[in-house]
C-alpha cells in the first residue's frame, strides 16, 4: 500500500481521447497520493487540441507527468487545423507539453526519488524500421507488399509523414543514434524506467492477431537497451494488450487503455493505472 505522502510512479497509455469514452475515462484518472507521478506512453490522440486537453489535465492532477509520443499523437489527419508534419509536428508537441510542465523525450531525465527508487525515468521517441517481420519475408519491401495483400496496413503509411527525413526507418534511424548518446552518457549509477510507445523487444508482438503488423512495432536495435541502460522496468503500449512480462530479468509493463470494443470485452475495468515502483507487490 503507497503510503499517503509517499507517491508511486504510475503509468497509462493509449488513451485515445477521439474517442467519448475514452474521454470520460481520462477524466477520471486520479492520483493516489499527492506525490504520484504518471507516465503517459503515447497515443494520447489525434488532434493537436486533444493531446493538449488530456495532457493538461492529468499535469494538473499528477506530481509530474512524463510524456512518451505514439504513432497517433504524430498523426497529420486532415480534421485537425494543425497542418505540421514529421518533425515539426513533434517539435511542436514538445512545445505544447513543456508550457503544460510535462516532460518530454526533449527535456533533462527526471529522477523519481520516491519509493523503490532512485531511478532515472527516460522518456523514449524511437518509431520503428519494418526489422519484425514474419518469416520468409526477407525485406521491408516484401513485407509491406504482403500487409497490403492481406489488408493489414497500419494507419501511419498514410498519415504518419517523416518530414524532412525520406522515410520513417530513416526517422528512426536518427532517433536511434540521439537517444543512444544520451543513454551512453547518464550516470550508470542509477537504475532507469524505459518509457516508450513501441516495445523494445519483439517478444511482446508474438501474441498479434496479425503477425504481419509487428513491422510497425519497433526495431531490433533496442533488444539489448533493456539490459544495456540498467532498466528496473520497461513501460510501452501501442500493441493494445495490457499485460506483465518478463525479459532478461526485467519487468516490462504493456499499459495500454485501447478501442473501446478492446477494452469492452476484458475483465478489468478500463484505465487503471499500473504502478510501476515500488515494484508491486
Amino acid at each position: 500500500m503507497v503510503g499517503e505522502d509517499d507517491g508511486a510512479l504510475l503509468a497509462i497509455s493509449d488513451l485515445h481521447v477521439t474517442y467519448a469514452e475514452n474521454r470520460a475515462i481520462v477524466e477520471g484518472l486520479r492520483p493516489r497520493s499527492p506525490g504520484d507521478w504518471l507516465l503517459v506512453a503515447g497515443d494520447v490522440a489525434d488532434t493537436v487540441a486533444d493531446i493538449e486537453w488530456a495532457l493538461g489535465l492529468l499535469s494538473r492532477r499528477f506530481a509530474k507527468v512524463v510524456w512518451a509520443p505514439g504513432n497517433h499523437d504524430l498523426w497529420t489527419p486532415s480534421s485537425d487545423p494543425v497542418t505540421l508534419r514529421g518533425v515539426a509536428r513533434y517539435r511542436h508537441l514538445v512545445d505544447v507539453c513543456r508550457a503544460l510542465g510535462v516532460v518530454t523525450p526533449e527535456d533533462p531525465y527526471p529522477v523519481w526519488r520516491g519509493p523503490g527508487g532512485p531511478a532515472l525515468v527516460v522518456p523514449l521517441f524511437l518509431l520503428y524500421d519494418y526489422t519484425w517481420r514474419p518469416e520468409g519475408l526477407d525485406t521491408r519491401e516484401a513485407a509491406l507488399a504482403e500487409a497490403y495483400a492481406t489488408g493489414i496496413v497500419c494507419t501511419d503509411e498514410y498519415l504518419l509523414h517523416p518530414d524532412p527525413y525520406p522515410s520513417r526507418q530513416d526517422w528512426c534511424a536518427a532517433r536511434l543514434a540521439e537517444t543512444a548518446a544520451r543513454l551512453d552518457a547518464r550516470d550508470p549509477a542509477l537504475p532507469t524506467v524505459l518509457v516508450s510507445h513501441w516495445p523494445l523487444v519483439r517478444e511482446p508482438t508474438r501474441i498479434l492477431r496479425y503477425p504481419i503488423f509487428a513491422q510497425w512495432c519497433g526495431t531490433d536495435a533496442t533488444a539489448d537497451w533493456h539490459v544495456r541502460y540498467g532498466a528496473a522496468a520497461a513501460v510501452y503500449g501501442h500493441l493494445h494488450i495490457p499485460r506483465t512480462t518478463w525479459h532478461d530479468g526485467v519487468r516490462f509493463e504493456e499499459v495500454s487503455v485501447g478501442y473501446p470494443r478492446e477494452w469492452r470485452r476484458r475483465s478489468v475495468p478500463p484505465g487503471q493505472l499500473r504502478q510501476i515502483l515500488p515494484p508491486p507487490t
